[in-house]
């Protein structure tokens, strides 16, 4: 393995550069994401070079993928893998080992909610976001949501800076 040229490896960090999700159905993840967002993915491929097979420990493996540009900079990589064997989904349990979510920041929590459940998006959270009404984020609105492949979706809308005051 290369050596860093840095003294310090935490400083060789620069920041997220996707959050990669596993799907069943490319096509079932892209329209969630491209109706909900309202543009087409950057990119979509078959990534099937042998180098991919060292990096996720699948040998001869095939990925149909796709980049989906988020507002703000980030990338959701969506990823149908073939020739691994049996697929098994995870658990939609939030609370399991393992299970992660994307959290995005909305201005009008309401608003993206409505969205997002209109794209095929099933609550979570009952009703809608929920007010924040205690801790650092007191004043905010967080909902969670279930997408493709029982993805959780975080929506989070920051307290206005008058609300965090009072």
């Amino acid at each position: 393995m290369a050596e860093t040229t840095h003294s310090n490896p935490v400083a060789a960090l620069t920041g997220v550069h996707h959050i990669g999700i596993s799907v069943a159905s490319l096509e079932a993840a892209l329209v969630f994401w491209e109706t909900f967002l309202g543009r087409p993915a950057r990119w979509t491929t078959t990534l099937d070079r042998p180098y991919l097979s060292r990096v996720v420990g699948y040998p001869s493996v095939s990925i149909r993928a796709a980049f989906v540009d988020l507002p703000g900079g980030g990338v959701v990589e969506l990823l149908d893998y073939h020739r691994t064997g049996d697929r098994i989904a995870n658990s939609e349990a939030t609370a399991n080992p393992g299970n992660v979510h994307l959290c995005l920041a909305v201005t009008d929590a309401e608003g993206v909610w409505r969205r997002a459940l209109a794209c095929g998006a099933r609550s979570v959270s009952g009703d809608g976001p929920v007010e924040i009404d205690a801790g650092p984020n007191v004043g905010s609105k967080s909902g969670y949501l279930r997408i493709h492949d029982g993805v959780t979706l975080e929506l989070f809308q920051p307290a206005r800076s008058e609300d965090q005051a009072q």
